[in-house]
């Protein structure tokens, strides 16, 4: 990511804080999800020590691959964590962190099947991948990517992908009514 978009598009500084913090809004679900990976893992590799150790197997050598194994575990278990901010939406996961200026959006991409996949990339050649139930589920951050993404409409550089955000949206919009609904008593 440059310094300096094109004209009319705000600069890295211009993502900061007073303060000099990134102004963001994280999933909000992310904590639960990690505690429960840590929880799965950890049972794992308890109950693999203990059972190792029940059958008069255990080693220094074994409880090291037991552990290491929990560890992958863990790992695949850990979802991946949403920010957003102005202009911006980011990923980490356990190996790399992607980024993409929804103020600049280019090109948007959605894979249905096992596991949905919105995949997103802007002016500036970055990519990122993430599962849009993070978005119905994070008000905050859909309310960030859609203000970024009704910027990069009217500033023209949304080529491909408009109506694969409207669905999204009406998507969004559908399941937010429904639990309205649903906690009112009326559904």
């Amino acid at each position: 990511m440059t310094a300096a978009g094109p004209a009319g598009t705000p600069s890295v500084s211009d993502m900061r804080r007073p303060d000099g913090r990134w102004a963001r809004t994280g999933d909000r679900h992310w904590r639960g999800g990690a505690l429960l990976a840590t929880g799965c893992a950890a049972l794992f590799g308890a109950m693999s020590l203990l059972v190792d150790w029940d059958a008069g197997s255990l080693s220094p050598l074994r409880a090291l691959l037991w552990v290491g194994l929990s560890a992958a575990f863990f790992t695949v278990l850990l979802p991946a964590q949403v920010t957003a901010g102005t202009g911006w939406l980011a990923v980490r996961g356990p190996w790399r962190r992607q980024m993409v200026r929804t103020d600049a959006l280019t090109t948007v991409w959605r894979y249905d099947g096992v596991s949905s996949r919105l995949v997103l990339r802007d002016a500036y050649g970055d990519r990122l991948e993430l599962d849009p139930r993070v978005l119905a589920a994070n008000p905050l951050i859909w309310h960030e990517f859609d203000t970024g993404v009704r910027r990069s409409v009217e500033r023209g550089t949304l080529l491909q992908g408009g109506d694969v955000l409207d669905r999204l949206g009406h998507d969004i919009d559908d399941e937010t009514v429904l639990a309205v609904l649903k906690a009112s008593g009326l559904s």
